[in-house]
């Protein structure tokens, strides 16, 4: 696989993350790039990798996040993905795992509750990589400073969110 491949590979990733919650969030491209990897002289495997980002631009509330987390972390487990490790924070909470083809993901909640999912490339072998397609940002999300600013009458909620028996044992 080379570094292309890889950040298309990624792309997919990240629309299947976004497509596993329900209900819909909307999420913007983040800032993506193309590194060596850290001691490609030793790996065999390649010489870069890549990392693609997701920001969730949906107001998800602290009350949620508990949710919003164990939905996707439900989502790689049923997928073959490894847990790597869970931060335990009710501001900014996150989740880390390996997919089983040794992409490293994340799903991070940062300043202001903004929902942040990465993906980053095994070492791949070294090639020209071109950004992701992105959509003119909308007028709301420059006046909101590029923090979350759609309003779900689920997500956004001020309540923990009503749980199902398909919904237990997730991260929050």
């Amino acid at each position: 696989m080379n570094m292309q491949e890889a950040g298309d590979h990624a792309e997919g990733m990240l629309d299947a993350f976004i497509g596993a919650v329900h209900p819909s969030v909307e999420a913007a491209p983040g800032p993506s790039n193309a590194s060596m990897c850290p001691d490609f002289k030793n790996d065999s495997t390649g010489t870069g990798t890549v990392t693609r980002r997701r920001s969730v631009m949906t107001v998800i509330s602290s009350e949620r996040r508990g949710s919003f987390l164990g939905i996707i972390e439900r989502h790689w487990k049923k997928h073959g993905y490894t847990i790597t490790s869970v931060r335990n924070n009710k501001e900014a909470p996150a989740v880390y795992a390996t997919a089983p083809d040794g992409f490293r993901v994340s799903l991070e909640f940062g300043y202001a509750g903004q929902a942040f999912f990465d993906v980053v490339s095994p070492c791949v072998t070294e090639s020209k990589v071109t950004e992701p397609s992105r959509k003119p940002l909308d007028p709301r999300a420059l006046k909101s400073g590029g923090l979350p600013y759609l309003h779900s009458d689920f997500w956004s909620g001020r309540t923990p969110a009503p749980s199902s028996p398909s919904e237990s044992g997730g991260a929050g």
